[in-house]
């Protein structure tokens, strides 16, 4: 019922946003009375109410040229695998030397991969990176089948077979936990292709530690709370009519009801660089608002499995998790490197959350883990922004490249 309310309420504010839009394409005809200041709040007014809305569409990665030692490199997208709810996609640079292979894992939580651009453009300065990205459950044919935890988990190991041997994997967020259990299974199975090293970025490995306001809103209802009250069926005549989903709408009006005030007042802002021509002040904030207003919705078997197993069970951590009707032991890692990274200010996975990794993997030999606590920068500032890159990315680096080492040495003949 949500969502037909949702398309129906889309399809009838269009075209005030059409009207609105053409309103503003007349800018140009009107001369020297565009620059007045009742002009100038008209079309401010104007942009804003175009904007209104939400995407169903990934914005584009748009990285078309990285820093790689002394010169710049072309950069170029190409999807390397493509399964039904989700594709591997190749950032491929015109270099000629090898560098590590990594594979970022992107989370399924209503926004697309693109989320993390900030992330991907300072891996490629020194890795060759790859990153999962997850297919909108509303596109998916519902013969398709489904798509949920286990299902998952299956994909990253997918794809880290597609790499091959020796490549690292760097989560960022909910797939922490996804990425921990893909690397035990992998583990435990000596597939070769069980990754060199594993960087956990800001991910809830164990919700019992310092529980936040997410959390909270996971432990206060049953799991039939959430699948009776937040679970809609995408109407037709979309592409996945008659699946069961969590609309994105959903998560995004639950991420803004955490700061509204936040949100309120970036739009105030952004109003405010129109009506004064600020015009690259008011570029970034529509950059933004452009990726975060631009939601994907997950399987009904995703959602609800991930809120039940890794945030009210705390399955994981208790060693009750299971795969494929095997329970998954993290004890099996002892040869991947564990990083695990915090940001002090995280409201969405507080401090001690990502790090409770290192009490999984007994038998992992002290000289391959890591742990890394962010002073001042809250979630998004773990993987996004100038902190990311000068202070969290390096120790990064760092991980990844003495693995690397470690393994050219342990090598015969090298």
């Amino acid at each position: 019922m949500w969502y037909h309310i949702y398309e129906a309420q889309m399809q009838a504010s269009a075209p005030f946003r059409a009207a609105a839009l053409a309103a503003l394409q007349m800018r140009s005809a009107m001369n020297g009375t565009a620059d007045s200041p009742a002009a100038r709040q008209m079309m401010a007014a104007l942009e804003m109410a175009t904007r209104a809305k939400l995407t169903h569409v990934s914005q584009p990665f748009g990285i078309k040229s990285v820093q790689v030692e002394n010169r710049e490199a072309l950069v170029v997208e190409e999807t390397v695998l493509d399964l039904p709810f989700g594709r591997l996609l190749h950032f491929r640079k015109d270099i000629d030397s090898p560098q590590p292979r990594v594979l970022l894992v992107a989370p399924l939580s209503g926004h697309f991969a693109t989320l993390l651009r900030n992330t991907v453009k300072t891996l490629l300065q020194d890795h060759d990176v790859y990153i999962t990205d997850w297919k909108n459950a509303r596109e998916v044919p519902v013969v398709q089948g489904r798509f949920g935890f286990e299902e998952y988990v299956d994909y990253l190991i997918k794809m880290l077979e597609h790499l091959g041997p020796g490549a690292h994997v760097v989560a960022v967020c909910q797939p922490c936990v996804q990425a921990m259990v893909a690397t035990a299974v992998m583990s435990e199975q000596k597939n070769p292709c069980t990754p060199r090293s594993l960087t956990l970025m800001a991910g809830p490995i164990d919700c019992r530690i310092n529980p936040t306001t997410v959390n909270k809103l996971a432990t206060d209802h049953p799991i039939e709370w959430f699948q009776t009250n937040l679970i809609s069926t995408v109407p037709f005549p979309l592409p996945a009519w008659g699946r069961r989903v969590y609309p994105g709408f959903m998560q995004l009006a639950a991420f803004v009801s955490m700061n509204p005030e936040r949100h309120l007042d970036a739009h105030k802002s952004l109003f405010r660089h129109l009506v004064e021509g600020e015009d690259d002040e008011a570029e970034k904030i529509k950059t933004f608002y452009d990726e975060y207003f631009a939601v994907l919705d997950l399987t009904e078997e995703f959602y609800l499995e991930t809120v039940a197993w890794v945030f009210q069970e705390m399955r994981l951590p208790l060693g009750r998790l299971k795969h494929r009707g095997k329970l998954v032991d993290c004890s099996k890692i002892t040869r991947t490197a564990l990083l695990t990274v915090e940001g002090e200010r995280d409201d969405i996975c507080s401090v001690g959350q990502t790090s409770a990794a290192h009490e999984l993997v007994p038998k992992l030999r002290p000289h391959l883990r890591s742990h890394h606590l962010q002073p001042g920068v809250g979630h998004y500032g773990v993987f996004s922004g100038r902190k990311w890159e000068n202070q969290i990315y390096p120790t990064v680096r760092s991980v990844i490249l003495s693995t690397e080492k470690a393994e050219e040495m342990s090598t015969p003949g090298s």
